[in-house]
């Protein structure tokens, strides 16, 4: 007996692992990828802590010490935003340019202020951590010659171990690029 609700936006033999999500809409920001295992599981143990907080919380307060409670909020209230922001932080396109959001920054180029967006070999940053390893990062050029830190590298939270996801996204805002550069 097959399940419609499971084939709903795929093929029922194709597998969910790393397919492209489709682009209706060019005016909203849309990430050309999926969030990668290593993005997905520290934003998990994130909200897991602030569980585990907000569990504190509500056991200070039934104990009747209320600024304690009302402290154990305030830092499950960060923990959240913090795993919420964790799962935000990528490339973003649409037909008014490519975001590089960031944890804390957010850079937006226009389409009509890129030079350039290509794959390179560089040293990345191993998991956003200090330590560098030689890999692919994806840079955007704008005017003038500057660039913005690498879009993607294929050592980052959501492609670590995941070659093809990352030259597929690559490709993606590489082709993004090129169709709306040119408008």
């Amino acid at each position: 007996m097959p399940l419609p609700f499971l084939t709903a936006d795929r093929a029922f033999d194709a597998s969910a692992e790393d397919i492209a999500l489709p682009f209706d809409d060019h005016d909203s920001w849309r990430r050309p990828y999926r969030p990668g295992p290593w993005r997905v599981g520290a934003a998990a143990s994130l909200l897991l802590l602030a569980s585990f907080v907000l569990l504190a919380g509500m056991v200070i307060a039934f104990a009747g010490a209320l600024p304690g409670a009302a402290v154990c909020l305030g830092l499950a209230a960060v923990v959240i935003v913090c795993a919420l922001r964790l799962l935000r932080v990528g490339a973003w396109v649409s037909q008014h340019g490519v975001r590089r959001v960031g944890f804390l920054t957010t850079t937006t180029v226009p389409w009509d202020r890129v030079t350039a967006i290509r794959t390179v070999q560089q040293p990345v940053k191993w998991l956003g951590f200090p330590r560098t390893v030689q890999g692919q990062a994806l840079i955007v050029v704008r005017q003038g010659g500057e660039a913005i830190p690498p879009l993607l590298t294929d050592n980052n939270a959501d492609f670590l171990t995941r070659a093809e996801a990352f030259d597929r996204a690559a490709d993606t805002v590489e082709a993004w690029g090129d169709e709306y550069r040119r408008v």
